[in-house]
């Protein structure tokens, strides 16, 4: 097996004794098979706090990434959000901009895969997932699912034994193996789809180039997914729709030049720029939520 570049990396160690409780915390709904109509699936809930509850560990529980529950909740303290608090869960998506849905979509800019099904075309099931740190970015591009392999081990890459010189050659299959129990290699070669032993870190940059998701996630995954499966890899951090005659946005970087020019781009091409509201586009924008938002004239 070739040397996987998949290590948490950087600073996000440190995150781990504050993220402990996530690795248990229960799994209560998944978002598999969610039916997409006119590009918009899922819907927003919400959910109350309990004296114990952490973002993360309801994130998980609702197959929400880090950075999408934090985004859609700022006011809250990640960690130590205040008991009986309303946390917006935003299990409402719209498909990323791709020239056919088949296969895998993995935007990079939201963090989350989408796995698209063969024999109705409108169920989708989508995953958050943890993508490479920056110098490690994931590479985007169209690749396809070349192997599929349960319980790897990890053969440290010389590059990442160089700045952690304690680990060993190669980390066998078992509950400290970063690559979780299974892993989808792609046609690129270094950079694995898999699980993880850090689930705090889906929703985060913190690979070394790999995608990771959830333990739960990896395992409905691994049997959904066939050799050969097409994977295609892109950067949308701004993605809309016209639904029922509404325009919607789902923006998830802030940088509110950039994002306007190529999101009025995408209206145009749509042929429904003429419908937006330029204010609500623009607090869109600004806010970044990454929470599907209304933005009709």
């Amino acid at each position: 097996m070739k040397a996987l570049p998949c290590m948490l990396n950087g600073p996000f160690l440190g995150f781990a004794l504050l993220f402990a409780l996530v690795a248990c915390s229960p799994v209560s709904t998944r978002a598999s098979d969610i039916v997409f109509h006119e590009g918009l699936g899922g819907g927003l809930q919400t959910t109350t706090t309990g004296s114990d509850d952490s973002l993360p560990e309801i994130a998980r529980a609702h197959d929400i990434g880090y950075n999408a529950i934090t985004g859609a909740n700022p006011a809250l303290d990640p960690f130590l959000p205040d008991s009986g608090s309303t946390v917006l869960l935003p299990t409402s998506w719209l498909l990323p901009d791709v020239a056919a849905h088949s296969g895998i979509v993995i935007n990079l800019a939201e963090m989350r895969l989408y796995l698209f099904s063969e024999r109705e075309r409108d169920r989708v099931a989508t995953y958050p997932v943890g993508i490479g740190d920056e110098g490690w970015d994931t590479p985007l591009g169209t690749y396809r699912v070349i192997e599929k392999i349960e319980n790897p081990a990890w053969h440290v890459p010389a590059s990442i034994r160089a700045q952690k010189p304690e680990l060993p050659a190669v980390v066998p299959p078992g509950p400290n193996n970063p690559l979780g129990t299974r892993a989808l290699r792609l046609s690129i070669g270094t950079v694995l789809i898999h699980g993880t032993d850090r689930p705090f870190g889906i929703g985060m940059r913190v690979s070394h180039g790999c995608i990771h998701l959830y333990p739960e996630d990896i395992l409905e995954l691994f049997k959904r997914v066939p050799i050969g499966t097409r994977v295609v890899i892109v950067n949308q951090p701004v993605k809309v729709a016209l639904v029922g005659g509404r325009v919607l946005v789902e923006v998830h970087e802030n940088g509110v030049a950039t994002q306007a020019q190529q999101a009025w781009q995408l209206l145009e091409r749509k042929g429904i720029a003429n419908l937006v509201g330029p204010e609500k586009f623009h607090a869109a924008l600004i806010s970044h939520s990454g929470v599907v938002t209304d933005v009709t004239k």
